[in-house]
């Protein structure tokens, strides 16, 4: 893969793109793995809405792909790969930890050994399913992404957006519904959980629109540079 770069006025003196450096890149890639890690705490909760079955990760996880998406389309694919593959490698972490904490002999006196492995018992399987469906639903928004920004030469960013995301948030929710929950949840409930997911998730982009467009306007400003993957089409992994 190859990245190219065309430069916007930029508030302070661009540099050439080999010598450009990122200035905000760390806080978006904090707020997307953060996003991430606490919708998969919160997502052994299910709840239910009218009609619609979520569980309560829906509340944030939204936000890791407006991440995503401003990461790709400021950034580039490539940096954008490289914190997708870093949220991958922490939520696994944080599995392994969850899973040697129930293990551990609780201390004398300490009487919430049941209720903590009960709550967190299904916490490996959720960051598993979680694991899964996030990495390919990261990876086609991010290529989707990559790929429109080339065709419509980065304009209708509000298109890509929601394209992007209604590709990407399809495989995610149906692969996390039937990895995590396929066998402890009735069929027709899974079913639920996963369509209601989908069009949760992509709605609340589709409403998040205005605000990509703000922040992804003043982040091109002050890194003074906007990628575009213009000579290899981007690898898939």
């Amino acid at each position: 893969m190859c990245s190219n770069s065309k430069h916007l006025p930029p508030l302070k003196k661009a540099e050439s793109a080999k010598e450009w450096r990122p200035v905000n890149l760390d806080i978006v890639a904090v707020i997307f793995v953060t996003s991430l890690l606490v919708s998969n705490l919160a997502a052994q909760k299910i709840f239910s809405l009218g009609p619609f079955v979520f569980t309560a990760g829906i509340l944030i996880f939204p936000i890791s792909y407006i991440f995503g998406d401003i990461l790709t389309e400021v950034y580039g694919i490539k940096r954008a790969k490289r914190i997708i593959y870093m949220g991958l490698v922490a939520n696994l972490f944080m599995a392994f930890v969850l899973w040697v904490a129930i293990l551990l002999p609780p201390a004398p006196g300490w009487n919430l050994q049941e209720p903590f492995k009960q709550v967190h018992s299904l916490v490996p399987r959720i960051v598993f399913a979680s694991s899964i469906g996030y990495l390919i639903g990261e990876l086609v928004n991010s290529q989707i992404m990559s790929r429109l920004k080339v065709v419509f030469s980065g304009k209708k960013l509000w298109i890509r957006i929601n394209l992007s995301t209604l590709g990407g948030q399809f495989f995610d929710s149906f692969l996390f519904a039937v990895i995590g929950f396929l066998g402890v949840i009735p069929n027709n409930l899974l079913l639920n959980v996963a369509v209601s997911a989908w069009l949760f998730k992509s709605a609340y982009e589709a409403l998040a629109t205005p605000f990509t467009y703000i922040l992804v306007g003043k982040l091109k400003s002050i890194e003074g540079i906007d990628h575009f993957d213009l000579k290899d089409s981007p690898k898939f992994f």
